[in-house]
């Protein structure tokens, strides 16, 4: 049976693609030469409008063109969040675990 939300039309977040440099580079070269609108390319390679616009928006950055943080540099600052994350579920776990442990000794 369908829920209060889905029937007034709430749809579903699209699930996370990877796509390749090749394309990613393809849809900014599409929008930069103005053959087609943004829309136009978001719609042919199955990607939504700000995905296409943050797109070229990072390439433009990447190529000096616009103020912000290269792709290089986002790179830098999420591998130690990534890191930072891992580690703190490793500790939750050991907690979890040094907890389990103690019970069992008492």
């Amino acid at each position: 049976m369908m829920s209060i939300m889905e029937s007034r039309g709430k749809k579903k977040p699209r699930p996370r693609r990877s796509f390749t440099p090749e394309s990613k580079a393809e849809i900014v070269e599409l929008c930069r030469r103005g053959d087609r609108s943004v829309g136009r390319v978001a719609k042919d390679f199955d990607r939504t409008e700000g995905a296409v616009r943050d797109r070229v928006r990072q390439a433009e950055v990447d190529a000096g063109e616009r103020d912000g943080l290269t792709s290089g540099e986002r790179e830098e600052l999420a591998a130690p969040r990534r890191e930072n994350h891992r580690l703190r579920e490793d500790v939750e776990i050991l907690k979890r675990a040094t907890a389990f442990f103690a019970k069992k000794t008492r």
